[in-house]
């Protein structure tokens, strides 16, 4: 078995406080025995689309990027990076980087998210429009690690059943989910979704999500957790900063899909169209 962890915040904008909060809550997953943490959607700034421009960065080059391989390396963990600013093709836009460290501090994988979070919510008049920003990613991303074939998927990537059930075609054992779930959404959706997505795709998931209120004025909904196979709810964190951990068992994930294979049933496979 393998140790998890799912990392919660209220982050604000300001990198520096960001980033201290973040060593802090990998200091306490690490000492609880986690081998690999995943942080929040958003982890290092939540702020305006301009402040996303600013603080922007090249691919493995920047602060924020050299302080997720620090950590990664500094505690021996494996570190989903949650999502971090990089530069996109459009010059006024950003992608939505979820990017993954090895033990030794290296960037294994990266991951662009994505579904964009272009909505209006009616009950409280709040409007997102994420692609104004951000640029799509286009493709998913599933890498091996010590601990399973592990899966990205970001926030609003949440709702379309058929990336994470293309994550499994790829072998995956885990999903990290970063994410920043409204308050509204996430009191209406949030937890369905995550145990959904572990039950019809036989996986775990460790959702690590933005939970409280935010300087900008944003409130979002956290409710961090650890979903087992069968989905069961290993760990959660309503509200606020802090660490849910579990314990990862291959050999259950493994007896899951042997006994009940609904992964070997799927009769309708759905085709993507660019």
């Amino acid at each position: 078995m393998s140790r998890v962890a799912a990392i919660q915040m209220a982050s604000g904008p300001h990198v520096s406080a960001n980033l201290l909060e973040v060593s802090r809550l990998i200091a306490q997953a690490a000492a609880d025995g986690a081998k690999l943490v995943v942080l929040p959607e958003d982890f290092a700034l939540m702020g305006s689309d301009q402040d996303k421009l600013k603080i922007c960065e090249r691919e493995d080059q920047g602060p924020i990027q050299a302080f997720l391989a620090g950590q990664a390396a500094r505690h021996g963990i494996w570190l989903v990076g949650g999502t971090v600013p990089l530069f996109a093709d459009d010059p006024m836009r950003v992608r939505a980087a979820c990017l993954v460290y090895n033990a030794t501090g290296q960037r294994v994988a990266r991951y662009d998210k994505i579904h964009l979070f272009d909505v209006y919510l009616e009950e409280t008049g709040e409007k997102y429009t994420e692609s104004l920003a951000t640029e799509a990613g286009k493709s998913t991303v599933a890498l091996d690690t010590p601990f399973g074939r592990l899966g990205l998927a970001v926030c609003y990537d949440l709702r379309f059943p058929e990336l994470l059930r293309s994550l499994v075609t790829q072998s995956i054992e885990i999903v990290a989910l970063p994410a920043a779930f409204t308050a509204i959404t996430g009191k209406a959706h949030w937890e369905i979704l995550v145990r959904a997505r572990a039950i019809e795709n036989l996986c775990y998931v460790v959702a690590a999500a933005q939970g409280g209120y935010h300087l900008s004025g944003r409130e979002t909904y956290g409710d961090s957790m650890i979903v087992d196979p069968w989905g069961v709810v290993l760990d959660r964190l309503a509200r606020g900063a802090g660490v849910v951990s579990a314990n990862l068992d291959r050999k259950r994930l493994q007896s899951i899909r042997r006994n009940f294979p609904a992964l070997e049933h799927t009769r309708l496979r759905c085709s993507v169209v660019a």
